[in-house]
């Protein structure tokens, strides 16, 4: 018997750098090994951490003892494989559970568990972890009884949680690692938290998890943790993962998964080396997927193949005649060897490895195994495939032969090559990746047929992109994000424009494309052939908002009121970066869809509100707006400025079930219809909405009586909130009070003034704002010095003190001061300048900063300009004459920094 161990320990020194180093540093183990005490030198593996200054150091002392004995076991045969396998993931769990203590109790004294779930699954589920294997267990918590300080929101304590279990485990310290920890098996990896409430993590599993996330949970079982409630959490899940009845498209894809990993694999098709024994053919995982695949389609119904290890699930396929008992014994063999073969090159340098070593690194694999040479490996393991190839071929032979083939990735990355992507290699196989059935959008036969023959085309087009990566990026976005794209796939291939149009957004537009990400239904105004038209008229726009259901449940309104101003928003984004319409004509219909949704919001709202509180005879709710918005001259980034005003006796009483006085309930409103308008609902958010503009600002009430709001303008308001009120419009109000809000709109412009009190107040105004609100980037077209900013204070100086050209059309402003003499007629079309450049560049140059050379064209054009330079310079000319103009008018030089 010992000899056994001492041939063991020789081949063991002689063919494995990291056993030899590893025996090297633990004597005492391998003395017990020499004498071929395995047992001892288990249980002394177990105790090799104990007297480690950490829980890092403990673990990892363990991990090197057991991954030292148990090879050399494994080597003198007195370590059966499932022993192996078993010892590993018990460890494994054993370090997870330590490591999650550990990350609690930093935290928190108690140290406790409850609320903090390690599911596990793949290999370490089925206790069957391979000598150097990641373990990928999903972290679950449940908000209720997860340990945390008080002041932590219990989102936050579990995400810091798994962070310190990965590094616990993960990082490579002196004394090496526990386990690679990869947590992407977690519902939608690509977004969510390490972490997973367990309510979310239901929700997922219940209504779109894939295919290959129920083979995954075949496997599943609480490991570490709050073992209890994990296996809680696995009993409300078991529905999903067994189903009584699997409907057509379920079959397919499974199957679908079968195919893939015969045509994702890249390496050598023939057993030599290079070969990979998980990933090849005949390999690991066809003997995996061969039995998982029976599971998911038999197991619904028959319990007794509800099992998690894959040698004992191929032995209850074959006793419930699922499968022949002699595919069961092959598999079960060949599966049992490959295991074997697979640790003893992991066991070489302890790496997740399972390619076969070329040359005289084979020949140490094979001899580490007890076998004369390479060759003699290669025959037996060429034999054992062959055998596992044909019976997984007739699983991939049941499936329906009009499904289309999957794209490959070796000619597509050689078009890829051709188109000059770089890296072509790497972003065909995530290409590829796309149809595995990750997204939901391409699950379907027809939804893959219909990609594939527009995807050519929209290679082509991304190879075209300044920055085709995160054009890909962001179409991943979308495909992660949409249901369902049939229809735009087809119209694509069809209609070569509209692909021009989606490639435009992922490359040009990223608050666009962020937007699609988040909302891919907006591809459908992509599809119309309105979508480069401009949007109607307020009452218009107002009139599909409302959709005719005006007695409609209110939660269903502001959703409507959402979608359709997401969607035409978003089409307004599509036509200012296609240069279809003059971006002054793109900022009115902005203006327009957010007076519409304000006056639909503002009558949802308040019928509501008088659902529960009545109304107040002979009085109302004024929206009176400000700024851009009461200029009608919106950006895609522009809140609402906006002030609410109430008619009538302030000391009325509403005649509603629960009565409120007139100026408790008239702000009551107002906050009703700010939240009507800017409180996310399940389409999203709609408008940031300002009201600090309102009389004594935010310590003055929301909704003011329109006497008191007159009585401040007329004697209590400073001159930047007089300033603010040349461009007030009102937007919501009878016609009887529009005419008198506007009557003492129009007597507090036109009083007059001291103007050099006047002039000294916008002087200092306009210091104060640009020493805290400075130029963001070359293209702010707001703050920088020359730009609009000081030109609507040149403006709104010259109107309150010339009492003239009140308008809130800033354009019209200027033609009017122009044409009296107070302004220089050049100054109508430099506004008009950079009011394309503010409103374009909110689109294709966020930042400020110079955008791609792409998106620099297509501001510059959208700007009515020939280039990207000559729009720099046309704005540079611009803030001179704005600069030339306010040194005439205030007597004081305007510096104009380039």
């Amino acid at each position: 018997m010992a000899s056994e161990w001492q041939d063991a320990l020789a081949r063991a020194r002689a063919e494995a750098p990291f056993l030899r180093r590893a025996l090297e540093r633990q004597p005492e183990l391998a003395d017990l090994l020499e004498r071929g005490e395995g047992d001892a030198a288990l249980e002394w593996a177990r105790q090799a951490g104990d007297n480690a200054g950490s829980v890092g150091s403990a673990l990892r002392r363990e991990r090197l003892a057991y991954a030292t004995a148990l090879a050399v076991g494994d080597l003198a045969g007195d370590f059966p494989l499932d022993q192996v396998m078993v010892e590993l993931s018990d460890l494994a769990d054993r370090a997870l559970d330590f490591a999650i203590s550990e990350a609690i109790t930093r935290r928190v004294e108690s140290g406790d568990p409850n609320g903090m779930i390690a599911l596990a699954l793949g290999k370490h589920g089925a206790h069957e972890l391979n000598y150097s294997s990641d373990i990928d267990p999903i972290l679950l918590y449940d908000p209720q009884t997860l340990p945390r300080r008080e002041r932590d929101e219990p989102g936050e304590a579990a995400q810091r949680y798994a962070r310190e279990v990965v590094k616990l485990l993960s990082d490579v310290t002196e004394e090496g690692y526990v386990f690679r920890v990869d947590l992407r098996l977690r519902p939608a990896s690509e977004v969510s938290p390490l972490a997973i409430s367990c309510n979310a993590a239901l929700t997922h599993y219940e209504s779109s998890a894939l295919a290959w996330e129920r083979a995954a949970f075949i496997r599943a079982r609480a490991a570490a943790g709050d073992v209890e409630a994990g296996e809680n959490f696995l009993a409300a899940i078991r529905p999903f993962v067994w189903r009584s009845s699997l409907d057509y498209g379920a079959i397919e894809e499974i199957r679908r998964l079968t195919t893939r990993i015969r045509a994702n694999y890249k390496g050598p098709v023939e057993v030599g080396p290079g070969f990979n024994l998980k990933h090849g053919r005949g390999g690991i995982r066809e003997v995996e997927f061969f039995a998982q695949t029976h599971q998911l389609i038999h197991g619904g119904r028959d319990h007794s193949l509800r099992l998690r290890g894959t040698r004992a699930a191929l032995d209850a396929l074959a006793a419930a005649g699922r499968i022949a008992e002699e595919e069961a014994r092959v598999l079960g063999d060949a599966y049992d060897r490959l295991r074997v073969v697979e640790h003893r090159l992991q066991m070489v340098n302890d790496r997740q490895t399972h390619a076969l070593s070329e040359g005289e690194a084979l020949d140490g694999v094979a001899r580490l195994d007890g076998l004369e040479d390479g060759a003699a490996l290669v025959a037996e393991l060429t034999e054992l495939t062959d055998r596992v190839a044909r019976i997984y071929d007739t699983l991939i032979a049941e499936e329906d032969a009009s499904r289309p083939v999957p794209v490959r990735a070796e000619p597509l990355a050689a078009r890829l090559d051709e188109l000059g992507f770089d890296d072509p290699a790497r972003l065909a196989e995530r290409i590829t990746g796309w149809r595995d059935g990750r997204y939901r959008t391409l699950r379907s036969s027809a939804a893959l047929s219909a990609f594939d023959a527009m995807l050519p085309n929209l290679i082509e087009a991304l190879a075209e992109a300044d920055d085709p990566d995160r054009a890909i990026m962001r179409w991943e976005n979308v495909l992660a994000s949409a249901s369902s794209a049939i229809n735009l796939f087809r119209l694509i291939e069809a209609r070569p424009a509209l692909l021009d149009q989606l490639v435009a957004i992922l490359t040009l537009a990223p608050t666009l494309a962020d937007e699609l990400g988040r909302r891919p239904e907006l591809l459908d105004t992509l599809i119309d052939r309105t979508a480069l038209d401009l949007p109607g008229t307020v009452e218009q726009l107002a009139a599909r908002m409302r959709g005719g259901d005006a007695g409609g449940d209110y939660e269903r309104q502001l959703d409507r009121i959402r979608v359709i101003t997401g969607e035409v928003r978003f089409a307004i984004g599509l036509q200012m970066i296609e240069a279809v319409h003059d971006p002054l004509a793109i900022a009115a219909a902005l203006s327009r869809t957010a007076e519409a949704a304000l006056q639909v919001a503002h009558d949802a709202a308040e019928a509501e509100f008088a659902r529960q509180h009545g109304r107040i005879v002979g009085s109302e709710l004024l929206v009176l707006g400000l700024g851009r918005l009461g200029g009608g001259a919106l950006t895609h980034a522009s809140d609402l400025d906006i002030i609410h005003i109430f008619t009538g006796d302030s000391s009325a009483e509403s005649d509603g079930p629960r009565p409120l006085g007139g100026t408790l309930y008239y702000n009551r409103l107002a906050q009703r219809v700010g939240a009507a308008l800017s409180v996310p609902t399940a389409h999203g958010a709609l408008y940031e909405v300002d009201t600090r503009l309102r009389p004594q600002g935010a310590q003055g009430p929301l909704a003011a009586s329109l006497e008191s709001f007159a009585k401040y303008q007329r004697e209590a308001a400073w001159t930047w909130e007089h300033m603010a009120l040349t461009r007030a419009r009102v937007l919501v109000a009878s016609d009887a009070a529009r005419v008198e809000l506007q009557s003492i709109i129009d007597e507090v412009l036109r009083q007059e003034r001291d103007p050099v009190e006047l002039r000294a107040d916008v002087l200092k105004m306009r210091a104060e704002m640009a020493q805290h609100k400075p130029a963001q980037g070359p293209l702010d077209a707001k703050l920088a010095r020359g730009a609009l900013v000081d030109l609507e204070f040149l403006i709104h100086f010259l109107q309150l003190r010339e009492r003239t050209a009140f308008t809130p059309d800033l354009g019209e402003a200027i033609a009017q001061l122009g044409r009296k003499g107070f302004l220089p007629e050049s100054l109508v079309e430099a506004h008009a300048l950079m009011t394309r450049l503010l409103v374009a560049g909110r689109l294709l140059a966020p930042d400020l900063q110079r955008p791609s050379p792409a998106a620099a064209l297509a501001l510059a054009r959208a700007c009515q300009v020939e280039s990207f330079d000559d729009l720099l310079q046309f704005f540079g000319e611009a803030r001179q004459g704005v600069a030339a103009t306010w040194a005439d008018t205030f007597g004081e030089a305007l510096e104009i920094e380039r």
